[in-house]
């Protein structure tokens, strides 16, 4: 892993260098630990001329799941304490020097950008951009093997859900259940704030849990994920409670599935964004549903739970091999429920197979 993280270092210095920075400074968690093997609360990281640190107020957190620094990756810890890690590194910077630094000037406050000023002021700053975020949307087999195994995780908490009673039970208690089970089955954590709707609540995109009761009936959907090493997957599901489902619960479901078919057989690599998304969308929108459809379609996963690309309307870029994203549209009828079915994936070439398919809960709509 040491290789792998001075790698992809290597890759962003060298995209510094052709822009005119001769060090750079990431403050993004999730691009910290991309480079550095870990994120500590607050954390910096420098890319400087002489040496890279990883500046820190303290000792890393060696809890399963936060990861563990590049071995090869020295650790400068802030003195007594403390104070701003992003100062201490710009001016650590200058005393290797270099003369320009490149920052992520979108995840710098004003008062931090102010302060970085102030103590370098013959430094130049530029504005790294999104470029971390640009090298992340590949994914490594090493990524894919942590999103694959949070997958099965995410698969088995919901499954083992399903077998219990669930008539009578609160929106909120199904909630921390799954959330329970999935670090029982050896997750980090959650992946993100866990969503069950039941009822006029399901279908509801993010829709946090409340103390509604489930009846019997009803439509249940369930929107979970599990982090593993730092990577995030994402499932969601629609079920039927106690008794077979109405006809209009059946239409609704089909419909939602076939847009859900639609956007996954068109992932592949080379397909533009807003395809994947108008092959889903037009589905839904042929039947009548024009308004209160959800933004995008699908997004990216990994380090973060929505990361890019954004499968929307005006989203541009094409997908490459090796891009794990969601496919999730829904519909929420207001008053009565929705539906709601989201899987993550893979983008693979035909050659390989097509789509990698991680979530892999049946989307058979099962009366519970």
């Amino acid at each position: 892993m040491s290789e792998l993280y001075a790698t992809r270092r290597t890759r962003l210095r060298d995209r510094c260098q052709a822009g005119g920075s001769q060090s750079a400074l990431i403050s993004r968690p999730a691009n910290v630990r991309y480079l550095a093997g870990t994120a500590p609360r607050g954390s910096v990281l420098l890319l400087g001329r002489t040496e890279d640190l990883l500046v820190c107020a303290g000792p890393p957190d060696e809890r399963p799941g936060l990861g563990r620094p590049d071995e090869n990756l020295r650790l400068h810890h802030l003195p007594g304490a403390g104070g701003d890690p992003a100062v201490a590194a710009a001016d650590l910077a200058t005393a290797q020097g270099a003369d320009s630094l490149a920052v992520e000037e979108r995840h710098l406050t004003v008062s931090r950008y102010r302060a970085i000023r102030s103590v370098v002021p013959r430094l130049r700053l530029a504005d790294l951009g999104g470029a971390v975020e640009q090298h992340r949307v590949i994914k490594d087999e090493e990524e894919i093997s942590c999103l694959r195994i949070g997958a099965e995780i995410a698969d088995q908490a919901l499954g083992e859900l399903l077998e219990s009673i669930l008539v009578g039970r609160t929106e909120r208690h199904l909630a921390l259940e799954l959330e329970r089970r999935l670090v029982d089955h050896g997750a980090d954590g959650p992946a993100f704030a866990t969503s069950v709707g039941t009822g006029p609540n399901s279908g509801r995109p993010a829709h946090r849990p409340t103390d509604r009761r489930v009846e019997e009936g009803d439509f249940l959907s369930v929107c979970l994920g599990a982090s593993y090493r730092g990577y995030r997957c994402e499932i969601g599901r629609t079920f039927v409670i106690g008794t077979s489902p109405a006809d209009w619960q059946i239409e609704l479901y089909d419909l939602v599935f076939a847009a859900q078919r639609a956007g996954r057989e068109s992932l592949a690599p080379g397909a533009a964004y807003r395809d994947v998304d108008r092959a889903a969308r037009q589905v839904l929108e042929s039947a009548g549903h024009h308004e209160g459809l959800p933004r995008l379609t699908g997004h990216g996963v990994g380090l973060e739970i929505a990361e890019d690309p954004q499968l929307a309307p005006a989203a541009m870029g094409k997908l490459d091999a090796c891009v794990p994203v969601t496919v999730e549209p829904g519909v929420h009828l207001p008053g009565r429920g929705g539906v709601r079915i989201d899987d993550t994936l893979v983008v693979r070439p035909e050659a390989d197979g097509g789509p990698e398919l991680l979530t892999i809960t049946t989307k058979e709509l099962l009366a519970l």
